[in-house]
């Protein structure tokens, strides 16, 4: 079992910036993949950015050169760095956790509980 706990969320006014923080506790061994997903009213829950344990990342095209994921390998936290914010990125975010496919198990996605992004125009 992995645990994620998100913080960081609040309210910012368009072009602010806020900093996203996802501390992993538990078997986090298991973990290849980590990344921020985002879920607007009565819209999907999207990729916003993922990173691998080896430091590869991948944005989503609508937060690219303005959203940053980077991540501490020593207190096992992921961390969404995100400047000029714009209205439509209001939403809530979510950390997660991508555990592969291993001998009999099937790969398995944990989730933190989410935190409220609002940016105001």
């Amino acid at each position: 079992q992995v645990q994620l706990v998100e913080s960081g969320g609040g309210l910012v006014q368009a072009g602010g910036s806020l900093r996203l923080s996802c501390a992993a506790s538990g078997s986090i061994f298991s973990i290849n993949l980590m990344g921020w997903y985002r879920q607007a009213p009565g819209k999907q829950r999207d990729m916003v950015a993922i990173i691998t344990t080896g430091g590869s990342t991948n944005y989503a095209d609508s937060v690219k050169g303005r959203f940053t994921i980077s991540s501490n390998n020593a207190n096992n936290t992921v961390y969404l760095q995100m400047n000029s914010l714009k209205p439509e990125d209001t939403a809530v975010y979510y950390c997660n956790a991508y555990q592969p496919p291993s001998g009999w198990n099937i790969g398995v996605d944990y989730w933190g509980q989410g935190t409220q992004v609002t940016v105001s125009s």
